[in-house]
């Protein structure tokens, strides 16, 4: 009997990480596989004396943030019914370092080229090409607008 296979997302809201999020659920039904989708937040670094804090916005912390938003794209992309188990889960600090983290004894890992930040020109964000590098299973970059087809299509 084998493991049923778990596919690691990283969402951050943005339009390509949604789309990374469709096409897991896509390969987890042709699989019979499970999805842990991933939001990584940490506080702005800030330079200086003074140790300056952000208040959170809206009164919510950056976690509560990151945790409404993964929810928010998970039902972007899959309504009340994914047809898969998905799991959200918020992990604290940088966002290559907690899909490294998650990635550990899954079967892929799936993220979008291009994420909240950086340079909008650039084929891989920091993340997606940092997972590239070291992470310890195969690797799925969806690139907005350009959408592979799931595993034995």
């Amino acid at each position: 009997m084998s493991a049923i296979p778990r596919i690691v997302v990283g969402v951050d809201g943005s339009p390509a990480s949604e789309q990374a999020l469709r096409w897991a659920v896509d390969y987890a039904r042709a699989v019979g596989g499970t999805i842990t989708a991933i939001a990584a937040w940490e506080y702005p670094a800030f330079y200086g004396w003074s140790g300056m804090s952000v208040p959170p916005a809206e009164g919510f912390s950056p976690e509560e943030l990151a945790g409404k938003a993964l929810a928010q794209s998970v039902t972007n992309v899959v309504g009340d019914d994914p047809g898969v188990r998905i799991s959200e889960t918020v992990m604290p600090g940088n966002a290559a370092r907690a899909l490294l983290e998650a990635a550990n004894g899954a079967a892929l890992v799936v993220v979008g080229s291009r994420g909240l930040g950086g340079f909008s020109g650039a084929l891989l964000g920091s993340v997606s090409r940092h997972l590239t590098e070291h992470a310890p299973c195969p690797v799925v970059v969806v690139r907005e607008g350009q959408v592979p087809p799931p595993a034995g299509q």
